[in-house]
């Protein structure tokens, strides 16, 4: 895995970040293209391509810590009403910089930003299906020590 991106750049110090939090596993620091004022990134410091090769346990820290800055959101001037957590997991998912990354999104009424989408309405018997599917997936998954 090539470890460069702008994030490791940000961790190793050699690239200028506002950095609201950091520890020995995770660093937070602000958005530069910002959808809503406030916007933050919540990233490993271990590289990790994916949510594949993220260590179980930093990424419930990235969640961990991303609790924390929605709350922290709140009570800060950017006063949002509520929060959205955004993780894009491969290029079809929209992921543009290959460092797992936690976006948090402070939300207010009227902030023009939100998730465009179709839902549909299948018939329980497919969810049924893809459920089994996905529970058998699982199975092998945690069998084959896959995370």
């Amino acid at each position: 895995m090539d470890p460069y991106t702008i994030f490791a750049e940000i961790i190793a110090g050699r690239a200028p970040a506002s950095k609201v939090y950091e520890d020995d596993d995770v660093v937070a620091f602000m958005d530069i293209r910002p959808v809503t004022p406030g916007h933050l990134l919540v990233v490993p410091r271990v590289p990790a391509r994916n949510l594949a090769e993220l260590d179980l346990e930093v990424g419930g820290k990235l969640f961990q810590v991303g609790q924390r800055l929605a709350a922290a959101l709140r009570e800060s001037e950017v006063a949002c009403d509520g929060v959205n957590f955004f993780l894009a997991d491969g290029v079809t998912a929209g992921q543009e910089v290959f460092h797992v990354h936690l976006h948090v999104i402070p939300r207010t009424p009227g902030d023009g930003f939100g998730l465009r989408a179709r839902p549909t309405s299948p018939h329980r018997a497919d969810l049924d299906y893809l459920a089994g599917s996905i529970r058998g997936a699982l199975d092998r998954v945690d069998r084959s020590g896959g995370l």
